[in-house]
């Protein structure tokens, strides 16, 4: 036997000795078996199941994200524009027309700060004043109900489902949202300022929100009512609406009243949820028409007594005047409930559709009537304009003479024209069209 085979036979193998023995006493017991756990995902229907289920919420949220309001928008943003030159000293001699915009939802121009505001379709565009060119855009798969600016922004007003009830307020000079809030303002709504609060017109329901667009004053027939018995009156609907020094006048017609009815109330009652009348008074005729509204006072034009009558705050009557206004000018409410009216440092300016009614701003009292007008005025270049057919009149404020007229070619539109200044440019608002003149 050679060395290495002595060595392999008196060597033991890998552990002790008492391994080799086979013997019952020392023959380890077999480890148990334990049965693998089957995963509930292990059968092929299973992952069938689950394969289906993903595939669904990545198909709901493509739904969603294509159909969101963000999916649905599309926008830009600028830098803030530089600054308008300073309109001349004088209203020019001749003006020309510089640039046109299609504007169907601004019933006026708007201008805020240095840019000038369009919205058409479902679009709400910032132009240049002085080349029309769009500086950004806000763009959305509804139509717009109206646009409007308040508090050095732009509140626009959608249409959504059945109302006006998608309102979204941009940064004039940049784009950006400041705010938005879902409303329930009624179609063919428009909205009316009194410097501090808005609100949005209707035949049924008043909405007003103050500047970051809470709500802050419902009046009307409120959809959706938690607590009843708020409202002061059921069943009336509403003429015209004005709104000055955290108030709103509006005209009601009511069952069972005689005539029509005068309700003054504030703009941010104490209580969210219930009105506070100022005062409500029926009124000496019917077709009345709020026109002016000015700290305490209210002014009222009724059309069957020939009258323009001013009222305290606590609606007693403090004046009325004789109204030489032609009775097609009053035969129905304005479009959206609102007059077409302006104001200047001296006075309030009411177009009744052919005349414009200079109003004393202290008092409400008229001071003079310019006839053949297209159009409330404005103070353009430090001079009263006023549009009239074929042009421009400017005015002496004090007595509503003639200083001299401008010549306007308005390309055959004979339409009421409304008017507003942006710097050297003067806008005018003709039916569904924004035209700028220099």
């Amino acid at each position: 036997m050679s060395d290495v085979e002595k060595a392999a036979e008196e060597t033991p193998a890998y552990g002790s000795e008492d391994v080799l023995e086979d013997t019952p006493e020392s023959t380890a017991p077999p480890a148990p078996r334990v049965k693998a756990r089957r995963s509930p995902w292990n059968r092929g229907r299973d992952r069938v199941v689950a394969a289906l289920i993903a595939v669904g919420v990545v198909a709901v949220a493509l739904v969603v994200g294509a159909t969101s309001d963000s999916a649905a928008t599309d926008r830009t943003e600028a830098a803030p524009p530089p600054a308008l030159p300073a309109a001349p000293d004088k209203v020019p001699g001749s003006m020309a027309e510089i640039w046109s915009a299609p504007s169907g939802a601004t019933p006026v121009p708007v201008v805020a700060g240095d840019s000038v505001a369009t919205a058409n379709g479902g679009e709400v565009a910032a132009l240049d004043p002085l080349t029309g060119q769009i500086r950004w855009h806000y763009t959305r798969d509804l139509p717009l109900c109206t646009l409007d600016q308040a508090w050095g922004r732009l509140n626009a007003v959608y249409h959504k489902t059945l109302n006006c009830s998608e309102v979204t307020q941009l940064d004039p000079a940049t784009g950006r949202i400041t705010a938005q809030r879902n409303g329930n303002a009624e179609l063919g709504t428009q909205l009316v300022g009194d410097g501090s609060h808005v609100t949005a017109t209707g035949k049924k329901l008043l909405t007003t929100w103050r500047d970051d667009l809470v709500q802050s004053a419902e009046y009307g027939q409120v959809p959706a009512l938690v607590n009843a018995g708020k409202q002061p009156r059921t069943g009336c609907t509403y003429g015209t609406v004005e709104a000055a020094s955290g108030k709103v006048g509006v005209i009601e017609r009511c069952p069972g009243d005689p005539a029509d009815r005068l309700t003054v109330y504030k703009a941010a009652p104490d209580k969210d949820d219930e009105p506070q009348v100022s005062f409500s008074s029926v009124l000496a005729g019917k077709r009345a028409r709020v026109i002016a509204m000015s700290g305490d006072l209210t002014a009222v034009v009724l059309p069957d007594q020939k009258l323009l009558v001013i009222y305290n705050g606590d609606g007693t009557q403090r004046a009325a005047y004789p109204l030489d206004v032609p009775p097609a000018d009053l035969a129905q409410d304005p479009p959206s409930g609102v007059e077409a009216t302006t104001e200047t440092a001296q006075n309030m300016y009411w177009f009744s559709g052919s005349k414009v009614v200079a109003l004393s701003r202290d008092d409400l009292s008229p001071r003079w009537t310019l006839s053949s007008a297209l159009g409330p005025g404005i103070t353009f270049a430090q001079q009263l304009v006023v549009p009239i057919k074929g042009g421009l009149a400017v005015l002496n404020e004090n007595d509503g003479s003639t200083i001299r007229t401008v010549g306007v070619e308005r390309r055959g539109y004979s339409g009421a024209v409304r008017l507003a200044a942006a710097g050297p440019v003067l806008l005018e608002q003709r039916g569904q069209t924004l035209t700028a003149l220099k």
